[in-house]
Parts: structure tokens; C-alpha cells; sequence
């Protein structure tokens, strides 16, 4: 041997695995088998199942100090007392429609003259023709109730008139016309008439 390269180590003696029954005998050259792991699958299992019970814990927490927060600010309608009936609640008014000022003056059915009282010769549908003097002392509007009877004073038909605005003391003349044809000799009574002040 040369001085150069020292001797080769002496072989150490390996350790002798059985080949399983049925398998080729293993090479000699090949590297010898590892031995076989420490099983850790407990280990892993405990840590995942451990890990999953605290995120559980954390989520619970979580959920219920949102649900004490949202349920402090949301206020509650007061409690009701359990006695039936011992007093009635409130009712709340409604509102009334207002009420329209009326002129002053004399009553409004005597501002309503009928001037004529009519049948249309083509249709036989009737009409009363009115005039209206205001005597209050301001400015008012007219509705006027005009019904129309037969011969026997039934109701055969009925009309309204309506007026703007009518000065103290003036005067205006305005038609009532009814629906539907009545027979020849039919009246016209006035039913109602309304005087708003403006």
C-alpha cells in the first residue's frame, strides 16, 4: 500500500433483517433497511382534537359577548302589568276634520231663490235653475241640495250647484242639473244648502 492513503476502516459488523417469507432475498450491495418509525398517530390526534376543543371555546366566547353587547342596547318595551283590565289604556284622539267657518248672518236657505224648474224635451232628464244672494256680512262659497219629486212626492232624482267666491249682497245665478228621466210635472225642493265663509 501506498503512504498516501490510509488503510480502509474495518468492516463493522450489521445488523441481520429477515427478509418477509415470499420476498426475494435482499442485495447485498443495497442499502440496509431503515428501521421502522416510532408511531406517533396518538400524538397527532390528541394535539388536533385538543386544538379544535380551545378554537370551539374561543368561537363560544366570542358569539356570547357580541350577544350581551347587541342585547344592552336594545331597549325593551316596558313591562305590561298582569292585573286584566284594572285600567284602560289611553286612546289616543284622532283628528276631526276641521270644521269650515260659516258666514255670519241670516240662516243660508233663505240666499237661495229655484227660478226655474224644468225637463229637458229631448233627454226628460230635470234641471232647476237658482239664484243666490248672499245677505251675510263676508265673502262665501254656496253647495246647494236640489231634489226632484213626482207627482206623488217620491225622490226621482237629485242635483247640486256650487258657487265661487259671492260678495255681500251680490248675487249669482247657477243650474242644478239631475240625472235619469222623470215625467212631465216633476218639482224641485231645495234640500240643503251650505254657506262657507272665505
Amino acid at each position: 500500500m501506498s503512504d498516501y492513503f490510509p488503510p480502509p476502516p474495518p468492516e463493522q459488523p450489521q445488523p441481520e433483517h429477515r427478509a418477509p417469507v415470499g420476498a426475494s432475498p435482499p442485495s447485498p450491495w443495497a442499502a440496509p433497511a431503515a428501521p421502522p418509525g416510532k408511531q406517533r398517530t396518538g400524538l397527532i390526534v390528541t394535539l388536533a382534537v385538543g386544538g379544535g376543543l380551545v378554537v370551539a371555546g374561543a368561537m363560544v366566547a366570542l358569539v356570547y359577548s357580541l350577544m350581551d353587547s347587541v342585547s344592552d342596547s336594545i331597549a325593551l318595551p316596558p313591562e305590561r302589568s298582569d292585573a286584566p283590565y284594572s285600567e284602560p289604556y289611553d286612546e289616543e284622539p284622532y283628528d276631526e276634520e276641521p270644521v269650515e267657518p260659516v258666514a255670519p248672518g241670516p240662516a243660508a236657505e233663505g240666499d237661495v231663490t229655484v227660478t226655474t224648474c224644468t225637463r229637458d224635451s229631448l233627454i226628460g232628464w230635470p234641471h232647476a235653475d237658482l239664484k243666490i244672494v248672499n245677505r251675510s256680512g263676508s265673502p262665501a262659497a254656496y253647495i246647494v241640495s236640489i231634489t226632484f219629486v213626482n207627482a206623488d212626492g217620491a225622490v226621482v232624482s237629485d242635483g247640486i250647484a256650487t258657487t265661487e267666491k259671492v260678495a255681500p249682497g251680490a248675487s249669482v245665478k247657477v243650474r242644478a242639473q239631475g240625472s235619469g228621466e222623470v215625467a212631465a210635472g216633476t218639482k224641485c225642493r231645495i234640500a240643503g244648502v251650505d254657506r262657507h265663509a272665505l
